[in-house]
């Protein structure tokens, strides 16, 4: 997620820098999209130069996420989601799976990266969901104005996906959790998919592109991502990685350095 908003005189535009790579555009960029610029394309090769793995993390995160949000929707009948850190995604859009899943669900989106801005304004212009333009770094005014748009007294949905590492303090990174999490009705979930430190490969790719200038990213440890789901119910089958969660073909899939979960707040 990229800092400051754009003043009400200018358009999401302005403030798109091409000079450094973004994170939400590279990860387009690996899932096969073109919402990304030459600066993107270059860090996200010289990424999968150094570990190839990381196309087929995007992927995996994208499919658990599809995978979680059915499995809210039909049967522990969520109708509201939030999804923290948007992302510019191009296999389904987290709105297109919910409604999918459930027609009334209802989604509201949370990032401030320009150009995703840009696209949510085009999905709220055909009334298909609503936006809020904010920092994942400020939880509590994210909450105010969800208040505004979900009814918080009700079940939601919390979607975070691969987007804490931003959150480079680790206090931090719990409290955005819990920030977000305690508004929340009891009945409600947090889907969370994270990336672990297991791999050195992955590890020294990482190091290499936050040398580039862009917004860095922490990779942790399980122990560490286990943290963010105290106080809450694990759904089964746990704490897995990607492919291993409610997996819906009888393919076993090599172990990603990644962790999810799907949660209850009791």
């Amino acid at each position: 997620m990229t800092d400051a908003s754009p003043g009400p005189e200018q358009g999401p535009e302005a403030k798109i820098n091409t000079d450094v790579p973004q994170s939400a555009r590279i990860w387009n960029y690996w899932l096969g999209g073109t919402d990304n610029y030459e600066v993107d394309r270059i860090a996200g090769d010289q990424y999968v130069d150094l570990y190839p793995g990381i196309v087929d993390i995007a992927r995996a995160g994208r499919y658990f996420m599809d995978r979680a949000i059915r499995f809210l929707a039909t049967e522990r009948g969520i109708r509201q989601f939030m999804d923290c850190g948007t992302g510019l995604p191009t296999l389904d859009n987290t709105h297109e799976m919910a409604q999918r899943a459930a027609a009334d669900a209802k989604v509201v989106y949370v990032d401030n990266d320009p150009l995703v801005l840009a696209h949510a304004r085009a999905l709220m212009a055909e009334g298909r969901t609503a936006y809020i333009d904010c920092d994942l770094h400020d939880p509590k005014t994210i909450m105010d104005r969800a208040a505004d748009l979900l009814d918080l007294s009700e079940p939601v949905g919390l979607l975070i996906i691969g987007v804490l590492g931003h959150i480079v303090e680790e206090g931090e990174a719990y409290g955005v959790v819990r920030g977000l999490m305690e508004p929340l009705a009891s009945g409600s979930y947090l889907i969370l998919h994270d990336s672990t430190d297991q791999n050195e490969r992955f590890n020294a790719a990482q190091r290499a592109y936050d040398a580039t200038g862009a917004i860095p990213f922490r990779l942790r440890s399980p122990e560490f991502i286990r943290g963010y789901f105290e106080g809450l119910e694990i759904e089964e089958p746990g704490l897995v990685t990607s492919g291993a969660w409610r997996p819906e073909v009888d393919v076993e899939a090599a172990p990603l350095p990644t962790l999810c979960a799907v949660a209850r707040k009791p």
